[in-house]
């Protein structure tokens, strides 16, 4: 007799064996598949006729499993990355818009680019163009990196709120990868804010003794997306970097506008 149950084995539904918790979750991840842009807190209780203070206990666990996380301001939730094959498919859709992009630049600056994401407390690489030249940087497609000592990261934390930033610094902590590595948040918060209002980032030997990077955000999509350009830092100076943010910020801006301003 085979080990195998066919359908007819399987018992008829039946609301006698309902469990109400876990109902509540289904709605709830109900509401945020629907919400594309993310749904507040407030939104979220509406949609459920659920207390906010429920809600917000489910959310939380929900966002300590990677089932919802929240949008840049903190204040809005979506699905998180636990849900892989929904984002695998969109991230996968924005990589190879970008890859075109970060090739045109690779090939002009003879260095590597990279685009990454926040995925939760961390930046995920999402796509690596890598420098043709012998000695280069370059990370492998999927590698995470602290927010605090990369160039991605300080361009990925300058589209968050100081509260969620302040956050994320103390889930992840600063950890010193080089003697330059900033380890203090407040410095940290004040180096972000310098980074929107020059409209990018440069980690200068911050995360590898001989490595320098600029990065820019990609503006407009949900979640904090970057896009840098890193090498050697004896062949690619602070004057060098500072020149590269401009073409990079051209090229976030044409990789927003062929995205359309979500993961469609």
């Amino acid at each position: 007799m085979s080990g195998r149950h066919g359908d007819d084995d399987l018992p008829v539904p039946d609301n006698r064996y309902s469990v109400r918790a876990v109902e509540r979750v289904v709605d709830i991840l109900e509401v945020l598949h629907e919400a594309r842009d993310g749904a507040t807190l407030g939104a979220v209780a509406d949609a459920t006729a659920m207390p906010k203070s429920s809600v917000f206990r489910y959310l939380s666990t929900l966002e300590a499993r990677g089932y919802v996380e929240r949008g840049p301001d903190g204040g809005t939730f979506r699905l998180g990355m636990a849900f892989r094959s929904a984002h695998t498919r969109q991230l996968d859709g924005l990589a190879a818009r970008a890859r075109p992009i970060l090739e045109r630049l690779r090939d002009r600056y003879e260095e590597t680019l990279n685009l990454g994401v926040l995925e939760r407390t961390r930046v995920m690489y999402l796509e690596i163009v890598e420098s043709r030249r012998g000695t280069r940087f370059a990370t492998r497609k999927g590698d995470r990196e602290a927010l605090h000592s990369c160039a991605l990261g300080k361009a990925i934390a300058g589209q968050l709120e100081e509260s969620r930033l302040r956050a994320i610094l103390g889930a992840e902590g600063m950890p010193q990868r080089t003697a330059r590595t900033i380890t203090d948040p407040d410095v940290f918060v004040k180096t972000v804010e310098k980074v929107r209002r020059d409209g990018y980032a440069i980690d200068d030997r911050e995360n590898e003794e001989d490595g320098r990077c600029v990065a820019v955000p990609v503006q407009g999509l949900w979640v904090p997306v970057a896009i840098s350009l890193s090498a050697p830092a004896a062949r690619f100076s602070e004057a060098d970097a500072a020149r590269a943010a401009r073409p990079l910020q051209e090229a976030a801006r044409r990789l927003s506008d062929e995205q359309g301003g979500t993961f469609a």
